[in-house]
């Protein structure tokens, strides 16, 4: 029998080690092993099924109803036909995200001003679950993808598009040079505030957690992209510390 540990299980994977963690305290996946030093090994079993939950994942699944679904267990070779399956049923859905950053690549290139919604035509926001995960905690990524999940189709739609304007706004008056403290960039602060609260399912940002979102909005080439630059970014991040200060401090 074959048996990693938690560390490389997590590098070979591209999940974090606080993920697997997760997943164990939800009994979703437990280590085939604790070590007397804490450490945690994962064994055969263990790997098929974690294939399985990566494969899940990618249908954008909840966790409880990946729960549901792993009570057939498979073999580490079912699951990845299963795998197999999915993916060849995601071609398609790949080959257009591929040709919507082409044509944004080119016309970022070719000195073209893009619209908000030609930048995020390749956007996959699953991609981002670790990371919200490792910045602000399990809760957070839960609480948003929830969210999500209870939408109708029409709802997610109209979510989409408050996304859009909310960020084509901010980017609108970096652009423009709005003076960061002015009142027309403050108000468009508050109703941001306001938006990545509903993103994260309720949960209201304090001050710390709010100017953690705007310091990756600058550190972040790819958020950094999505507001025009690195200037409008650090534009944007200015108003946004203004606007901690008069309202969270």
């Amino acid at each position: 029998m074959s048996e990693w540990p938690i560390r490389e299980v997590a590098s070979s994977t591209g999940i974090t080690s606080r993920t697997l963690r997760h997943y164990e305290q939800i009994g979703l996946l437990h280590p085939s092993r604790v070590a007397a030093n804490g450490y945690r090994f994962y064994g055969d079993a263990e790997v098929a099924r974690l294939y399985r939950i990566l494969s899940l994942r990618e249908l954008e699944l909840p966790l409880a109803t990946i729960h549901k679904v792993l009570d057939n267990e498979a073999t580490l070779a079912e699951a990845i036909e299963e795998h197999l399956v999915l993916l060849q049923g995601q071609r398609e859905l790949t080959n257009r995200r591929i040709e919507a950053a082409q044509a944004a690549l080119a016309a970022v290139r070719g000195g073209q001003t893009m619209t908000i919604e030609e930048i995020f035509a390749g956007f996959d926001e699953a991609q981002y679950e670790d990371e919200v995960r490792e910045r602000w905690g399990d809760s957070a990524w839960e609480r948003s993808a929830k969210r999500r999940q209870q939408m109708t189709e029409e709802e997610r739609q109209a979510d989409n598009q408050r996304s859009l304007d909310i960020n084509s706004a901010l980017r609108g008056a970096a652009d423009s040079g709005l003076d960061p403290a002015g009142e027309e960039f403050q108000d468009l602060v508050s109703k941001h505030h306001a938006w990545v609260a509903e993103m994260w399912g309720g949960k209201v940002p304090g001050s710390d957690a709010y100017r953690g979102l705007a310091d990756m909005y600058v550190a972040d080439h790819r958020f950094a992209a999505t507001y025009g630059g690195q200037k409008n970014a650090e534009a944007i991040r200015e108003a946004i510390e203004i606007w901690t200060v008069a309202n969270l401090d």
